[in-house]
């Protein structure tokens, strides 16, 4: 079996990977796209102040309705109420108001390379303002306009280093909740690894151990949900499996044994004939006997056929409505040259001059066969063998019972099994092959029915075995 135990460690690779893309996209991909908003976002808030100012206190510049100390002022408490840099500048670039400089004689200015029509483009601009900044600025422009015609501009500057710090604060916040998830997923990949994982490797080492023949390898799981009842499910059929592993063994010892004993006796009376330690006058009398042997392994090779097809296809039942009372009688019949050779009697007790069944014919008399067949072997000379019917609640009782050496307590759940026979019936049962309870059990079990045995050492065995009342009440054929 191929061994592949990297699925968890993929696994565990895949979840940092993961984890570590996480925080690679948040800050590759979510840092700008977070940068770039707040810059707009605030470009926003600065062209709104920039405009109100151009609508109000600007113009002033232009059309002298107040001082132009008094337009200082009021540019002067704005800028410093908002900590921002607030210029006036007209449209060549020259700084005509820095509300940054403490005396405006340090006012008029020139930007050098301001181009006016780098206005229409955009209302905003990053960077040093055409290098007069030493750090980077977000500058945002407000058109200053007086009877229609373009006079200047208003001009806010703010550091770029605020925004900056607003990202990576929000950046942190993020990165904070990507690393409380992680905690919290990795929580669960602990239980996860406790309830599935762990479970299942047991599960995995448990299959390859009775893959390899050992099925007493435990699997250590007490849980009550899926996975524990896999484990439970797993014990028991490895523990089936053990036990049809043992009975396989001892299927083909019993086998072997059964077929080996008539061949070896067989091959022993040829050859002894063959040779002549067997003289010509006495062939016929152990010919008789090869005759029987043949019989013997003939019989237990059609019973090993009949079981055989029951296990791979199951039992194909032609189920009629028949009379257990006459089949029974005419079973009997068929047993009584043995029965006149044993001085063995039958008592037929049945209920009814007809009682009728619903069964496979065919397969009930190979039932009985069987059960009165097994009973002669192990009757006792000049004894009785009892068949009785009976009826309770729509179930017709058959019954068995012969007074013979009877079976062993121990032994009694046994006998059903194949090739089995108790230590006191291996001395009488010369021409037995084990099988016949065994394919009497495969029948009844068939039908859905019951088949149980009562037995007293020295007193007799009674097998009971029952069958569905007919419904219908038909004449046998």
């Amino acid at each position: 079996m191929k061994k592949n135990r990297k699925l968890y460690a993929k696994f565990i690779l895949a979840y940092f990977c993961f984890a570590a893309l996480s925080v690679a996209v948040v800050l590759i991909i979510t840092a700008p796209i977070t940068y770039s908003f707040l810059v707009r976002q605030k470009a926003a808030e600065l062209y709104r102040s920039a405009n109100e100012i151009s609508n109000t206190y600007a113009g002033y510049f232009y059309d002298n309705s107040l001082s132009t100390e008094d337009v200082r002022k009021q540019l002067k408490a704005s800028g410093d109420f908002s900590f921002l840099t607030i210029w006036i500048m007209n449209t060549d670039g020259e700084v005509i108001y820095d509300s940054a400089a403490d005396d405006q004689n340090r006012a008029g200015f020139t930007i050098e390379g301001f181009v006016d029509e780098d206005t229409s483009r955009s209302f905003y601009r990053e960077g040093n303002f055409y290098g007069y900044f030493s750090e980077d600025m977000l500058s945002v422009l407000s058109p200053i306009t007086n009877n229609y015609n373009l006079k200047g501009y208003v001009v806010i500057h703010s550091p770029l280093t605020k925004i900056r710090e607003q990202r990576n604060d929000l950046i942190l916040i993020v990165l904070a909740t990507l690393a409380v998830v992680f905690v919290l997923s990795t929580i669960i990949l602990v239980v996860f690894t406790d309830i599935v994982y762990i479970p299942l490797k047991k599960i995995t080492k448990a299959t390859e151990a009775y893959a390899e023949g050992d099925f007493t390898y435990p699997i250590d799981i007490d849980k009550n949900d899926e996975i524990g009842y896999l484990a439970a499910s797993l014990t028991y059929m490895a523990d089936k499996v053990s036990h049809l592993e043992d009975d396989q063994k001892k299927f083909i010892a019993n086998v072997s044994h059964d077929f080996r004993s008539p061949l070896t006796s067989m091959k022993g009376y040829l050859e002894a004939m063959a040779d002549g330690t067997i003289p010509p006058e006495q062939h016929e009398k152990y010919l008789k006997i090869v005759k029987n042997e043949t019989e013997r392994l003939t019989k237990l090779t059609n019973n090993l056929l009949t079981l055989n097809n029951l296990n791979i296809t199951g039992m194909n039942l032609d189920i009629t409505d028949f009379d257990i009372n006459r089949t029974i009688r005419n079973t009997v019949a068929t047993f009584e040259g043995i029965c006149k050779t044993k001085h063995i009697s039958f008592n037929l007790v049945l209920t009814g001059e007809t009682l009728f069944v619903s069964a496979d014919k065919g397969r009930i008399e190979q039932v009985l066969y069987n059960l009165i067949d097994n009973a002669i072997k192990f009757s006792k000379p000049d004894s009785q063998i009892k068949l009785e019917t009976s009826e309770k609640n729509e179930t017709i009782f058959v019954s068995v019972k012969d007074s013979g050496i009877g079976i062993p307590k121990d032994d009694l759940k046994l006998i059903f099994d194949r090739f089995y026979k108790t230590d006191q019936s291996r001395g009488r049962d010369k021409k037995g092959t084990g099988l016949g309870l065994s394919i009497v059990k495969e029948i009844i079990n068939a039908h859905h029915e019951n088949i149980n045995v009562i037995s007293t050492v020295d007193v007799g065995t009674e097998f009971i075995f029952t069958l569905p009342k007919s419904k219908n009440v038909a004449d046998d054929d």
